[in-house]
């Protein structure tokens, strides 16, 4: 059977990684994967996590299987982070949330569950989005849809473009959304967008789910939650997917959630059980370590204190390259407007950089960048920036140098 399988092209992401771990070249970059990286350019595991599992490494006395729908007390404190631990969607019971392997395995639950029990439902993603959404969602059957999102002319979102597109989605369709940070542009809707937004999508009855893997990465927990408020009314009906590979720096541990809201709590239920059912046929149950690890966090005062320092303080350092980014390319390459680099935020942003030049800069300097242009700001760091910007500069203006 295997005699005539032809070889699958590699990840746009992920096989870059691997052809940088090949180069020799003493003073590459790589700007591709999206991990974080501090001062020195490595990704350090928090001191919060390392105490975390020092307590669980002295207390943990089984191994056996977790429950389908994970850690009880992980999936409390995920919607806490989520909504805050005042708000109605936990008072009233009617959110549930199953944890899963990574944000990934939560996405490829919505797909599998929406798939499964609304066979027609489309799911609508932005242009740009990041890749893995469109793969992720075909791999379960679903037909995939796009509204515009991005303006390159602006380095921001058209919001009336997009929502001029989600008017003619069918009711019943689905609107990937990324509450914070999004990935690939780095561009997120202005916080008072919001509410227009969650206007029409319940106008038009299409299910909103929120992809949040960036939460505290842009400007702070609660701040970041500001499209989870927008969505999350009275009695309406949201799925949302979050990540702790980013925020908690746990990303071989594969920590996630996927979190469904219903208009109450008898039905929050039954959707707590068909995406139970969902979850029997894909992985069975959730691995233990990294939900362990962020619950143990999340419940203590004191180590969550700690955490949310930690977590600032990446968000700070992020912030800052961007500001140094974007100054930094002003005298490099000063007929270029950098301007939304610096207004971004999160992990990522557009560079602006065409294939041709992407692949130039791999080739010619050792510089990694995926080939649409998308460059990790968190994986710069000071001392690298000058050859950093005058590289890129080099295929932006070359008859300027």
């Amino acid at each position: 059977m295997f005699q005539h399988l032809e070889a699958a092209p590699p990840d746009a992401i992920l096989g870059l990684a691997d052809t940088f771990r090949r180069d020799p070249n003493p003073q590459k970059i790589n700007l591709t994967v999206g991990v974080y990286c501090d001062a020195s350019g490595k990704t350090p595991v928090l001191a919060s996590v390392k105490e975390a599992e020092r307590r669980l490494l002295e207390t943990e006395s089984v191994k056996t299987y977790l429950a389908i729908d994970g850690i009880a007390e992980y999936g409390l404190q995920v919607r806490e982070l989520l909504f805050g631990p005042e708000h109605e969607a936990l008072a009233s019971g009617r959110a549930v949330t199953v944890q899963t392997p990574g944000g990934t395995g939560g996405l490829r639950v919505v797909g599998d569950f929406i798939h499964r029990l609304f066979p027609q439902a489309r799911v609508w993603c932005s242009t740009p989005t990041w890749p893995n959404h469109p793969a992720v969602f075909r791999a379960a059957g679903m037909e995939v849809a796009w509204y515009p999102y991005y303006d390159p002319a602006t380095g921001g979102v058209d919001v009336g473009r997009m929502l001029d597109a989600l008017r003619t989605a069918a009711a019943g369709d689905v609107v990937c959304l990324h509450p914070c940070c999004h990935n690939p542009t780095g561009a997120d809707p202005a916080a008072g967008d919001w509410d227009g937004i969650a206007d029409v999508i319940f106008d038009r009855g299409l299910m909103p789910l929120l992809d949040f893997a960036y939460q505290g990465f842009g400007d702070g927990l609660r701040e970041d939650a500001r499209a989870v408020e927008a969505f999350c009314r009275p009695g309406a009906e949201v799925l949302i997917v979050s990540s702790f590979s980013k925020n908690f720096g746990l990303y071989r541990e594969r920590v996630g959630a996927l979190t469904a809201v219903a208009a109450d709590r008898r039905t929050a239920e039954t959707v707590l059980s068909q995406l139970k059912n969902t979850v029997r046929t894909n992985y069975s149950n959730p691995p233990s370590h990294g939900g362990a690890v962020v619950s143990t966090i999340l419940s203590d005062a004191d180590l969550r204190r700690q955490w949310e320092r930690e977590l600032a303080a990446m968000r700070d350092r992020i912030n800052g390259m961007r500001a140094l980014f974007a100054d930094t390319m002003q005298r490099h390459a000063p007929g270029r407007d950098f301007g939304f680099i610096r207004r971004g935020r999160g992990m990522f942003s557009l560079s602006g950089l065409s294939p041709e030049q992407v692949d130039a800069l791999r080739e010619r300097h050792s510089l990694y960048i995926v080939r649409d242009g998308r460059v990790n700001v968190a994986g710069m760091t000071a001392d690298s920036m000058e050859r950093l910007c005058g590289t890129i500069a080099s295929v932006l203006c070359p008859h300027s140098l």
